[in-house]
């Protein structure tokens, strides 16, 4: 229990970041490029680097798996989850696995692009 509402409370942290940047970045007069939610996904990665790093080097140290639920799962995954996305591709590109490392960036991007596409079209045809 005590695990799902740490991750509860960093997805809400990371949700409420994530809209701030969304909102700043409307700021940008004629902007008609989606610059949020690119810097959202490029600095959740980046993050997430930072943060899978520090827990492989502190491993030894014992860092508490509530720590890793709080800010991996909870703050970042609320914040993006590209970058979950990011560090699925890497693990297995540093395993050597070329091949499904491609085929799950390419199929995730793909896939999810189809899958929203019909989700569109299946709504309007319902309207």
């Amino acid at each position: 229990m005590i695990s799902t509402a740490l991750v509860f409370i960093g997805a809400g942290i990371g949700g409420a970041l994530r809209h701030g940047v969304n909102l700043a970045s409307l700021r940008w007069p004629g902007l008609t490029f989606p610059l949020g939610t690119m810097a959202i996904n490029i600095v959740g990665s980046g993050a997430m680097g930072l943060v899978v790093g520090w827990f492989a080097f502190r491993a030894g140290e014992g860092v508490p798996h509530g720590m890793r639920l709080f800010l991996a799962t909870g703050v970042l995954g609320g914040f993006t989850t590209f970058s979950a996305f990011s560090l699925d591709a890497m693990l297995l590109w540093e395993r050597g696995e070329t091949m499904l490392a491609a085929s799950y960036v390419v199929g995730s991007v793909v896939l999810s692009l189809a899958a929203l596409t019909g989700g569109m079209a299946l709504m309007r045809g319902l309207s």
